[in-house]
């Protein structure tokens, strides 16, 4: 089973941008849907985006299209998330996490298929 380490959190200002980085160890990486999910103050934690196996399919939450792209090297066990045009919405603690079998499809972005979980590195947007 993977461990998972999350990295480049930080503080920001609005429409700023942002790459916040997992490192996977302990297993074989390219063997994990990987996810990003985050948890802002009070709020439940929500689905972010997600990315196949092999790198070949991303999903990604309707308020972060078109400015957040998750990435993945299979060669460094890494999986990336770039956050453009940032928002104080976007603040949260950002997660990410490993699906080793996925049972449904992975842009319904449900968390109780993922097996594994970061530690959190925290997300702050100012305005």
């Amino acid at each position: 089973q993977v461990q998972l380490v999350e990295s480049g959190g930080g503080l920001v200002q609005a429409r700023a941008s942002l790459r916040v980085s997992c490192a996977a160890s302990g297993g074989t990486f390219s063997n994990y849907a990987m996810g990003w999910f985050r948890q802002a103050p009070g709020k439940e934690r929500e689905f972010v985006a997600t990315i196949s196996g092999n790198g070949a399919n991303s999903y990604y939450t309707h308020p972060v299209k078109g400015r957040f792209t998750i990435s993945r090297d299979n060669a460094k066990n890494t999986v990336y998330l770039q956050m453009n045009s940032l928002t104080p919405a976007d603040t949260a603690v950002y997660y990410c996490a490993a699906a080793r079998n996925p049972r449904y499809h992975l842009g319904f972005g449900i968390e109780s298929d993922y097996d594994t979980w970061g530690q959190g590195t925290q997300v702050t947007v100012s305005s």
